[in-house]
């Protein structure tokens, strides 16, 4: 079974998360921010994978912790249950529409984490959610899962339709590079082997 559980515990934060990539029908999310609730459950359910958090953080503070954290967390649990990615299709690419908004990601997984985000005109916040965290949490997803992510938003007005064409668009590349493709003999890569 491709399936990983984790906890984490800092003096900022404490995560226990599980991901379960062949079984989307769990997906349950509760990290004291509940915009980030909601793109972390629309990240699960359009990448079609079970997706387990529960987050204690400093949120007294702000809910920056709370997010690169819980970023830090799925992207090492995503790796692992991957394992030696065998007959994955390892890119994925998806465009999302969210009302006027256009979301773009394309990703491989790599084992080479590098990120290019070209969001541009956000609003500071949407509800108590800061939107400079949108950032931080591809940052730390890809460096930890191992993955080259390009995010862009091509056009759009509204903040929250921006962010959420970004999340549903992230969901569905994964989901389209993480599955089993019974065409590939071994790893997708030329090199024999995906590192990282």
């Amino acid at each position: 079974m491709r399936e990983a559980t984790k906890q984490r515990k800092t003096f900022e934060t404490e995560i226990e998360v599980t991901v379960k990539l062949d079984e989307p029908e769990q997906v349950e999310i509760d990290t004291g921010v509940g915009f980030f609730d909601h793109m972390l459950t629309l990240f699960a359910r359009h990448g079609r994978f079970g997706l387990i958090v529960k987050v204690n953080g400093d949120l007294e503070v702000d809910g920056h912790h709370t997010v690169e954290d819980t970023g830090i967390v799925i992207g090492q649990l995503i790796k692992e249950a991957l394992g030696d990615k065998k007959q994955i299709n390892r890119y994925g690419t998806a465009y999302v529409p969210m009302d006027e908004a256009l979301g773009f990601v394309s990703l491989d997984i790599s084992g080479r984490p590098y990120l290019v985000f070209d969001v541009e005109q956000l609003n500071q916040k949407v509800g108590n959610f800061d939107t400079e965290l949108v950032r931080e949490f591809l940052q730390s997803f890809s460096t930890h899962a191992g993955i080259t992510l390009h995010a862009r938003v091509l056009y759009g007005i509204n903040t929250h339709h921006k962010i959420e064409a970004i999340f549903k668009a992230l969901g569905r590349a994964l989901g389209e590079a993480m599955t089993i493709n019974p065409n590939i003999k071994g790893v997708n890569s030329t090199k024999g082997l995906i590192e990282g």
